[in-house]
C-alpha cells in the first residue's frame, strides 16, 4: 500500500508556492520526497519561504521570481524551469489574484486582472510546461496537472462570507474548472491528467480577513457541516492522492475539499 502513495523522486512545479495553499503544498510535496520548483512575483516571501523547505530537505526546493500576468513572464518561467530539469512530473496552477467590492463599484480592471492571471496565465503557462510534463509521461504514470479552483466556483454567490462581493473570483474559479474539463479531453492522449481541487477556507492571505483570528474562524466554521476550516493535511492528502499511483486513473475531475459546504442547502 506505501508505493501506491509514492511520489519521491517526482519533479513538481506549483506557482504560489510560497504562500497559502500553495505553501501547503510545496512543503507536503517537500516531505513526500519531491524536488520542487516554486515561482511567486514576491521575492521576498518566496526566497525565506525555500530557504526554511531546504532545512527541511536540503536541495529540495528552487525558487524562481516569476510574473504570470504577461506572456514574457511566462516563457521566462518556463526557461529557468528548463534550466534547472528535463521534465516535471507535476504542475500545480495555484497562482490566483482576487478583487473584492460592492457590485455598483465593482471596477473593470477588477475583471481583467482576475480573469487574467487566474483564467488565461493558467491555461497558457499550461501549454508551455507541455514539453516538460510530456518527457517521462506514460499510459501507466501520467504526468499530472492541478488547478486550484473553489468552492466559489461552484455557487452563485459572490463571497463565502456577509463580505463585499468577489465577481471576478467567482467567476474566474468557475471557468478554471470547466478549463480543466477541457484540457483533461485534450490532455489525456498525451499521458496528462488534469484535474482541479475546489477548497471552501483555508488560511490564507486571500482568506485572512476571515481566518486570521480564532473568534472569526469560529464563525465562519458554523456554515461548514464539518465544523472547522481547512488544514494543511486536508490539501496534501488530495494532492498527493492524485499526483501517486492511486490517482493515475482521475482526469476530468472537480474535487470538493469544503468539509461538505457545496454538499450543503
Amino acid at each position: 500500500m506505501g508505493s501506491l502513495f509514492d511520489v519521491t523522486g517526482k519533479t513538481a512545479l506549483v506557482t504560489g508556492g510560497a504562500t497559502g495553499i500553495g505553501a501547503m503544498i510545496t512543503e507536503g510535496l517537500v516531505r513526500a520526497g519531491c524536488r520542487v520548483f516554486i515561482a511567486s512575483r514576491k521575492a521576498d516571501v518566496l526566497v525565506p519561504f525555500a530557504e526554511r523547505m531546504n532545512e527541511i530537505v536540503p536541495g529540495a526546493v528552487v525558487s524562481v521570481k516569476a510574473d504570470l500576468s504577461s506572456e514574457e513572464g511566462t516563457e521566462n518561467l518556463v526557461q529557468a524551469i528548463r534550466q534547472g530539469t528535463d521534465h516535471v512530473d507535476i504542475l500545480i496552477n495555484n497562482s490566483g489574484a482576487s478583487w473584492g467590492a460592492d457590485f455598483d463599484d465593482f471596477p473593470r480592471s477588477g475583471w481583467d486582472k482576475v480573469l487574467g492571471l487566474n483564467v488565461t496565465a493558467l491555461a497558457d503557462l499550461t501549454r508551455a510546461m507541455m514539453p516538460l510534463l510530456e518527457s517521462r509521461a506514460s499510459s501507466d504514470t501520467p504526468s499530472r496537472v492541478i488547478n486550484l479552483g473553489s468552492i466559489m466556483g461552484t455557487r452563485a454567490t459572490p463571497s463565502v462570507t456577509n463580505s463585499v462581493g468577489a465577481y471576478s473570483y467567482t467567476v474566474s474559479k468557475g471557468a478554471v474548472h470547466h478549463l480543466t474539463r477541457l484540457f483533461s479531453n485534450e490532455l489525456a492522449p498525451r499521458h496528462v491528467t488534469v484535474n482541479a481541487i475546489a477548497p471552501g477556507p483555508f488560511p490564507s492571505r486571500m482568506m485572512a480577513f476571515a481566518t486570521d483570528e480564532q473568534e472569526k474562524r469560529e464563525a465562519l466554521a458554523k456554515n461548514i457541516p464539518l465544523g472547522r476550516i481547512g488544514e494543511a493535511d486536508d490539501v496534501v492528502g488530495t494532492v498527493i492522492w492524485l499526483c501517486s499511483r492511486a490517482g493515475a486513473y482521475i482526469t476530468g475531475a472537480i474535487i470538493p475539499l469544503d468539509g461538505g459546504m457545496s454538499a450543503s442547502s
